[in-house]
């Protein structure tokens, strides 16, 4: 598939889409994942030329739902660092944080890693679509996460060559939601 897509669109990038566990393809790592068993092949299935980054996704609440708070950002940070390490050194592709359901702050230390997505970005009064990972931009507990996601993207924007908008020529505002 990720061939005949870059046959339609050489400039479309492309990823397996997969949560990162370690399959038939590297033993030794097999052992990091969170339930035996499993595993479809993280560094097989993105050595395919045409896949251009890597995505890893990390939900120890639900993978580890039996262990303790500490065991779980344990676990995290040590599944974490070695997917950015084998993007960085096996692969040779960045890799992107694609979902998680327990903050990852302080978790790793950059490398190949770029960024990090959430689950949900829910709008005021779609909070009934939620599924306890949404980020609700409505939630005034939620506002310091609301702020940052704007900061960011203001930052994003006037990084930016070719410009998004007013916020490349200079405009700092920003949106209360």
């Amino acid at each position: 598939m990720a061939s005949y897509l870059k046959s339609v669109d050489r400039n479309h990038l492309v990823e397996a889409g997969l949560e990162g566990f370690f399959g038939p393809s590297s033993p030794q790592r097999s052992r990091l994942n969170p339930v035996s068993n499993i595993g479809t092949g993280f560094i097989a299935n993105n050595m395919v030329p045409v896949v251009d980054f890597a995505t890893v996704h990390s939900y120890p609440d639900q993978w580890l739902s039996n262990t303790n708070d500490q065991n779980q950002v344990s676990f995290m940070s040590k599944w974490l660092d070695t997917h950015i390490q084998d993007a960085e050194r096996v692969l040779r592709k960045p890799i992107l944080i694609a979902e998680f359901g327990k903050s990852w702050r302080d978790m790793f230390s950059g490398g190949a890693a770029g960024g990090g997505l959430f689950w949900q970005l829910l709008a005021p009064g779609m909070d009934n679509f939620g599924d306890g990972y949404e980020i609700i931009l409505s939630d005034k507990r939620q506002s310091s996460t609301a702020n940052l996601i704007a900061q960011q993207a203001l930052i994003n924007c006037t990084r930016s060559e070719s410009g998004f908008g007013e916020a490349s020529k200079g405009d700092t505002s920003t949106t209360d939601y």
